[in-house]
């Protein structure tokens, strides 16, 4: 006979308190207090490339959201110091100098300010699960665990209410549904940036996010 399922409320109850328990800092105890209501954090970052083992973090944007606003003020903005040399080409993607990387922060303070910032609300972001690979790469040694918090993919949420716009007939198997970036911000009417900047497409991510519960009545 198969073991009863856990209910994912349980599930996800057992996950938070192993991960409390394998807390190095207790100081970091609030990323594990439950999430102000109604509120998320943006997140989005620019990177030397696409490759975990090789590439860094090079500067990251976080924004909050609260209900319906999103609440450009209250945003942390952070450029890391790199630890090994930038391709030019990512200094010519992102507008950056290495002179303004030489004069960024080192990531342990850079990941505490971000952690502070975030606290415990939930993280929204386009594509994420990479930014956050990466980030949790310096978070780990720093608590001793990944980000606590559950993620919120906005391509996923675009997704969903690209399908349902389909006809039925279009609705088996895996439709054919345009995922750029660009083309999301297009169908939401919302402004479309060449080569967007971390604040841009925090910005933007939030709007998007915003407009697709409107859609889909949350």
């Amino acid at each position: 006979m198969e073991p009863p399922l856990i209910p994912s409320r349980w599930a996800e109850a057992l996950r938070r308190e192993w991960r409390l328990r394998q807390l190095k800092d207790p100081a970091y105890a609030f990323l594990f207090e439950p999430a102000p209501a109604d509120e998320w954090v943006s997140l989005a970052c620019a990177t030397s490339g696409h490759d975990l083992k090789h590439d860094q973090i090079l500067s990251v944007c976080a924004l909050r959201v609260s209900d319906q606003r999103v609440l450009a003020s209250e945003r942390l903005e952070l450029l890391l110091k790199p630890t090994c040399p930038v391709p030019p080409e990512a200094l010519r993607a992102h507008r950056l100098r290495e002179q303004e990387l030489a004069q960024g922060l080192e990531a342990k303070e850079a990941m505490q300010r971000l952690l502070r910032f975030i606290g415990s609300r939930p993280l929204l972001g386009y594509y994420l699960e990479f930014d956050l690979a990466l980030l949790e790469q310096l978070i780990r040694p720093l608590i001793g665990v990944g980000l606590p918090q559950p993620a919120l993919e906005v391509s996923a949420l675009y997704h969903e209410w690209q399908f349902r716009q389909l006809p039925p007939y279009q609705q088996q198997g895996d439709a054919a549904i345009d995922l750029r970036y660009a083309s999301m911000l297009e169908q939401l009417g919302l402004p479309v940036r060449e080569a967007p900047d971390p604040l841009d497409r925090a910005v933007l991510t939030a709007l998007a996010f915003i407009k697709l519960r409107q859609l889909q009545g949350g």
